[in-house]
């Protein structure tokens, strides 16, 4: 019977080579929760909401599988005196088997009133990278691959993004790229300084569009809708529904196609304080190998923004 412990660690051998994808993904994951933390993809949707607000999340991804992704993030994202002005920074460490990747983003958002109900935001993002893999954690059959010689330790990347966004108090529709540069991970040859690389992080553009309808007085409706388009032309599509009763009870659900489906609920513990949930259940790649991926988040109102001004 072949050792458990073998078995493990290819496992864990196989998630860091596709972690260099999975790790930016961990932010393409966070897509189920982008409704509520917009400045994730689109650095435009910086102080878009009348709130000043703090978003903090943390996700564990393909539980049951040794070495699985976990996530955690904090941004904040508001209105400054300027009331055309909106700010936002963001922090992220993603682990993946044997790698950690820490991240700290700044965005910054203009906006042009167009009519009394609709403002057009452009917006930039900075951010900038670092990189640890620890290859000891790994089990190499082959002891000679070079590639795994050395660790890599705080290995630095920045990038740039850029994003429009148009929003009225119940519609919003959003055009970004989160990141501009392409970025080569786990490059084998970086001392001889050579081109190869085991994987490259390249660009991806993503398309939002959402509305906000008022189906009773105490039951609103949010049809949401993500287009994921990658460099290469391949396109993910995400689609999600989300009730929420008497302002407190939010529920709903979103489905990548040919991929996974997530659940929500959350609860407005008052005016400040927001708490949700969502479950990610695989529908076919991963669906044999781990039970589901789970995910708490909450956001806090901090204050308005003629709160804001008026300081």
């Amino acid at each position: 019977m072949m050792n458990f412990t073998y078995i493990k660690n290819k496992v864990t051998f196989f998630l860091f080579l596709i972690g260099i994808f999975v790790v930016n993904a961990q932010e393409n994951e966070r897509y189920t929760q982008y409704l509520y933390n917009p400045i994730g993809i689109n650095p435009a949707a910086a102080g878009a909401s009348e709130m000043n607000t703090l978003f903090t999340s943390y996700r564990t991804q393909w539980v049951g599988v040794a070495g699985a992704p976990e996530t955690m993030a904090l941004s904040f994202n508001g209105a400054t005196k300027n009331e055309n002005v909106g700010l936002g920074i963001s922090v992220m460490n993603d682990q993946i088997g044997p790698s950690v990747q820490s991240a700290l983003a700044v965005d910054f958002a203009y906006s042009l009133r167009l009519n009394p109900n609709y403002k057009l935001a452009f917006g930039l993002k900075a951010s900038a990278n670092l990189l640890n893999v620890d290859f000891t954690k790994l089990y190499l059959k082959d002891g000679t691959e070079s590639v795994f010689e050395n660790n890599i330790d705080n290995k630095f990347s920045p990038n740039i993004g850029v994003g429009l966004y148009l929003h009225s108090d119940k519609t919003s529709i959003g055009l970004s790229v989160p990141n501009l540069l392409a970025t080569k991970f786990y490059d084998k040859y970086s001392s001889n300084a050579s081109n190869s690389s085991i994987a490259t992080d390249n660009l991806n553009i993503f398309l939002t569009a959402n509305h906000l309808f008022e189906l009773d007085y105490n039951l609103k409706f949010k049809p949401a809708l993500l287009v994921k388009i990658v460099q290469e032309g391949h396109v993910q599509t995400y689609a999600s529904a989300t009730f929420l009763v008497n302002d407190v009870f939010t529920f709903g659900t979103s489905y990548r196609f040919g991929g996974t489906i997530n659940s929500l609920v959350g609860f407005q513990i008052n005016n400040r304080v927001f708490i949700g949930y969502g479950y990610d259940l695989e529908t076919r790649s991963m669906r044999n190998y781990n039970t589901a991926s789970h995910e708490i988040f909450i956001k806090f109102n901090l204050f308005s923004k003629n709160q804001m001004t008026s300081m």
